[in-house]
């Protein structure tokens, strides 16, 4: 495989692979290939993620240009904590749908987020730009507490000062 793409790679980089992508890269004799199966079938897939942590460390250390702190999270069970509902489905086919909607219009690095009630194109550099805040007071948060059956441990004149604010 070429080092190509590490050119690409700014200092503060997030790589997200799909379960089950780059299945041709992995070469079965590589000692990083680990079998796991995929929850939506019974086929066997190449973790290629760890793989590609372990070609991207292993660049790295060959070019001795750059120190590099990488972290490798499969946040597979992270995700599937909780069961999802009808409107996570609903949800996540129209992150997805606009997701692939910018990629074929020829948009390049960004997410989808609802902004105001609408899925809009995120540049990744707005993303971490300034302090966010979480509106307590939002119907979001509301929906957020109810579908993943969590507490509220706000105290209720908080909420109203907020308002008010």
């Amino acid at each position: 495989m070429k080092d190509e793409w590490a050119k690409n790679l700014s200092p503060d980089t997030v790589i997200v692979i799909a379960e089950g992508a780059g299945q041709e890269l992995i070469l079965p004799s590589d000692k990083s290939n680990k079998n796991r199966p995929d929850a939506a079938s019974d086929d066997l897939f190449h973790d290629v993620g760890l793989w590609l942590s372990l070609k991207i460390k292993d660049h790295f250390a060959r070019s001795k240009k750059m120190a590099i702190n990488l972290k490798y999270i499969d946040p597979t069970y992270m995700i599937r904590a909780i069961p999802s509902n009808a409107s996570d489905n609903v949800f996540c086919t129209l992150l997805a749908q606009s997701a692939v909607h910018g990629a074929m219009a020829g948009y390049t690095g960004f997410t989808v987020g609802p902004v105001n009630g609408r899925n809009c194109y995120i540049p990744f550099h707005l993303i971490n730009e300034g302090q966010k805040r979480v509106m307590i007071t939002d119907r979001m948060w509301a929906r957020l507490l109810s579908s993943t059956h969590q507490p509220s441990f706000v105290n209720p004149l908080h909420i109203t000062e907020e308002a008010k604010a």
